[in-house]
């Protein structure tokens, strides 16, 4: 059976106002959902309905697990499901290969708009544009650039954030061997510039290479986008083409040149963050039919053209039975149960939702891909007794994590025998997956017989805003910021209020030992060292078939050299991509109380949940 956490669901008023601005039903000034409980009656009858004639029997399972805060969707199921709202329920997407043409390029900007008014943040890849100076076939002009056009892309999504629309992040990737890289790497230096997008650099491995070996690095695009006299030409995989293509040298720099003005900008400004984009179309379960070269706004899922992220976590906190005693533990048939529903209730999202973009539709119910993760993390692991730093904390988290994949793959094989296999599904090369090939035996076989339902099953998405709900668990896998401190929120009129938020775990210790002293297990993030937020997202990524948000924390006083250092280890423990913050006269010192760094530019207004 379940646990069941023994204490009022609205403790403090910060959850109260989370759920009462950005997830109860309202029709104008007509309420429907009077109470938190209703809201998880909504959400689970509108997600069973997929059920068919198995929704009554499915409901009240949907709504055990969200009892409770045991399971916390992703804010836009939340919000959207079971109202009549023209929403998404879809948190965000990674869009189409933008056409290098002026048509192409508004095309894609409609597209963005029509997707951001519907409530999904979106991803682009601009590294089909042509660099700024060349020669533009047809029209005879001179290319501005994609850092150019994504300045339309800011202006367009302010403009709908002014209209009451609730998202507003973007990402935007270029490649390391785009003639305007440097351009890209310096563009958010300006406070005013492009402050609706993440930036991250798409770091091959052989440019990683050239900076370990001090080689020259090539700066190309393909040459039969560009005019002009000839030059040296290499053949490149390329975003909008099928395999190779020749692409013309436009100039060579030292490879660890550039690395140096990657690692200077982010050091300085935070901006921008690393995709280890090899390893993410190695490890990627569709290796067979996708080339990814961009993500959602966070980073936690790497997407193809038009692909979606569906997401939920569970509350690990929620799980541990006879907390910060010698006996505590994580109630392991908890949550293997509530893996298992919170698979067919993110599977049943897919029919559920409605889609800004018909190919958007196409690409979710063609791989049925689900982001299934954890929240509460560091709590959990205060509660076990375990430093978040220690080697015994990162093994117990890894341990977890991969109990929860081994059941979310186990529940979706038998989703398959049940329902059928995710439409390209190809069986053989499914299995000859990299990360597939790492699961247990009896998942393996199961794959062979019966097919999957969902492509990929998990993803750790930066959950601030339903942890907060969820009477302020620790968010994601992120240790916890500060035991308590003050956060500025946007209420429902357009103002700002202020709200104590306190730690869970840190209440739970206070009312069970009173003022006794904190053990020397409970740390913050400002008492860790960078390493150690890296060795936690290291010791999880194997665990997981998408990818990881995770923003480390860096003093402002930390070591330029030291800093680069982080990047190259990153790269070395086979992460999928790294995001750091150290305080910076743009983005400001935000590292210190009362707010938490948050991950690039989604605040908690307008984050992935």
């Amino acid at each position: 059976m379940l646990a069941v956490m023994s204490r009022d669901l609205f403790s403090t008023d910060i959850s109260r106002h989370i759920w009462d601005s950005k997830y109860r039903y309202r029709d104008g000034e007509r309420v429907h959902d009077h109470t938190l409980a209703d809201t998880w009656h909504r959400v689970a009858r509108a997600l069973a309905a997929q059920e068919g004639d198995a929704a009554a029997r499915w409901a009240p399972r949907f709504y055990a697990i969200l009892d409770q805060f045991r399971f916390l969707p992703g804010g836009r199921i939340l919000a959207g499901s079971g109202t009549a709202r023209n929403v998404t329920l879809f948190n965000c997407f990674v869009m189409g290969t933008i056409e290098d043409s002026l048509d192409g390029i508004f095309d894609a900007l409609k597209q963005g708009a029509l997707t951001m008014q519907q409530g999904g943040g979106v991803g682009y890849d601009f590294s089909t544009l042509r660099p700024a100076g060349t020669l533009t076939h047809r029209a005879g002009t001179i290319a501005s650039g994609p850092v150019s056009f994504m300045r339309i892309w800011d202006s367009m999504c302010a403009t709908l954030l002014s209209t009451g629309a609730r998202r507003g992040a973007m990402m935007a990737t270029l490649r390391c061997d785009h003639p305007d890289i440097e351009q890209f790497i310096t563009a958010k230096q300006e406070a005013r510039e492009l402050r609706h997008f993440n930036l991250s650099v798409l770091v091959s491995d052989a440019f990683m290479q050239a900076v370990d070996e001090g080689d020259d690095w090539p700066l190309l695009f393909p040459a039969a986008a560009l005019d002009g006299a000839e030059g040296e030409v290499l053949m490149r995989a390329w975003p909008g083409h099928d395999g190779e293509v020749p692409c013309r040298v436009i100039k060579r720099i030292p490879a660890q040149q550039l690395w140096q003005q990657i690692m200077r900008a982010t050091y300085d400004y935070a901006e921008p963050g690393v995709l280890f984009i090899d390893r993410i179309n190695h490890d990627n379960n569709l290796y067979y039919r996708e080339r990814i070269s961009a993500t959602n706004p966070c980073g936690e899922i790497p997407l193809p053209p038009y692909g979606a992220c569906n997401l939920g976590s569970v509350n690990l906190a929620a799980l541990v039975q006879k907390p910060f005693t010698a006996d505590a533990r994580i109630d392991s048939e908890a949550l293997r149960e509530t893996v298992q529903v919170a698979v067919r209730l993110l599977d049943d999202v897919v029919d559920a939702s409605r889609f800004p973009l018909p190919e958007q539709e196409a690409q979710a119910k063609g791989t049925r891909r689900l982001g299934l993760g954890v929240s509460g993390l560091a709590d959990t692991l205060l509660m076990l007794g375990l430093r978040y730093d220690s080697d015994a904390g990162r093994q117990a988290a890894q341990q977890i994590m991969c109990e929860l994949r081994d059941s979310a793959y186990r529940a979706s094989v038998e989703l398959a025998r049940e329902k059928g296999a995710f439409p390209y599904f190809a069986r053989d090369a499914y299995l000859a997956a990299p990360f597939v090939q790492r699961l247990p035996a009896d998942i393996r076989d199961g794959i062979a017989a019966h097919g999957i339902r969902n492509s990929h099953l998990t993803a750790i998405a930066p959950t601030g805003t339903i942890s907060l709900l969820a009477d302020n668990i620790s968010s994601g896998l992120e240790p916890v910021f500060a035991w308590s401190y003050r956060r500025r929120l946007l209420e429902r009129d357009g103002s700002y209020g202020e709200y104590d938020v306190s730690d869970y775990a840190w209440r739970l210790w206070q009312a069970q030992h009173g003022a006794a002293p904190l053990p020397p297990y409970f740390v913050t993030a400002l008492q860790l060292k960078p390493q150690d937020h890296l060795l936690m997202q290291a010791a999880l990524q194997p665990c997981v078939d998408s990818a990881i948000s995770k923003t480390i924390n860096i003093p402002a006083d930390y070591p330029f050299a030291q800093f680069q250092s982080i990047y190259r280890e990153a790269h070395r423990l086979g992460l999928k991509g790294c995001t750091t913050f150290r305080p910076n006269p743009v983005t400001g010192a935000i590292l210190q109380p009362p707010e938490p760094a948050i991950s690039h530019c989604c605040s908690i207004e307008r984050e992935a949940d």
